[in-house]
């Protein structure tokens, strides 16, 4: 495969099909050969039934795995990207916020060499943010960032950490998930440490984003949870 684009969902019965037309799309239009692969994590929909009867073209492969019970995002993302095969692999939200024409200049950061993971980016000047969150959610997100940059001391061209796009070179997207533990949101934070550690290069580039008011991650109801898993990842990495 030239790409695997891993899709994680939870109760999502009235995006996915929006979702597995989009991708295929997009692999059409670039003359890939590609997979998408549909991660239901404990819906209690039918969004894997819905997933499953969804047509895709003849070059597009279609897998769709559903486990119960819930077990959160990052578990969802590293069951996806183990289970992927392609030469480049990515992850990306639910719903479209981020149009997947927005997904070509970071595979091509990744095949011209200049990095090893591509991350989209909604802080870079040249990023659109089409639909903002709310104030709350925006304050909050700048507090996260700012302990995220005392704890971890990432760099300081990292400016979005939790972007739901991301793109890995197969092989080494792979590697870096096959050994995470970070079950729920924060799991981005323990890949880029692990990439870091391994002196993996990553990237940014800017995208058009688009709030999703349906968003599964709400900060004022599982801030305990987070700070958790970041001590978790603190403790062990």
């Amino acid at each position: 495969m030239d790409i695997s684009i891993v899709i994680p969902v939870l109760n999502e019965s009235e995006k996915i099909t929006g979702d597995i037309l989009a991708g295929s799309q997009f692999i059409i239009q670039q003359h890939y050969t590609g997979e998408i692969i549909i991660i239901d994590d404990g819906s209690a929909d039918d969004t894997a039934e819905i997933a499953r009867d969804t047509p895709v073209p003849d070059n597009v492969s279609l897998n769709v795995i559903r486990y119960t019970p819930h077990r959160g995002k990052g578990y969802a993302v590293r069951t996806g990207i183990t289970n992927s095969t392609g030469k480049i692999v990515l992850f990306i939200d639910s719903g479209n916020c981020v149009p997947y024409e927005n997904i070509l200049p970071g595979i091509i950061k990744i095949q011209n060499g200049e990095c090893d993971l591509a991350h989209g980016s909604r802080k870079l000047p040249e990023s659109i943010i089409k639909k903002p969150h709310n104030l709350s959610r925006r304050i909050t997100s700048f507090l996260f960032r700012v302990l995220l940059k005392v704890i971890f001391r990432l760099p300081s061209y990292l400016t979005d950490t939790q972007c739901g796009l991301k793109i890995y070179s197969g092989d080494i997207g792979r590697r870096l998930y096959l050994d995470c533990f970070t079950e729920g949101f924060m799991f981005d934070i323990e890949i880029i440490v692990r990439a870091l550690k391994a002196n993996y290069r990553i990237k940014e580039f800017p995208i058009q984003w688009s709030a999703d008011p349906d968003s599964r991650l709400s900060l004022s109801h599982t801030p305990f949870d987070i700070i958790d898993e970041l001590r978790n990842i603190k403790k062990r990495l």
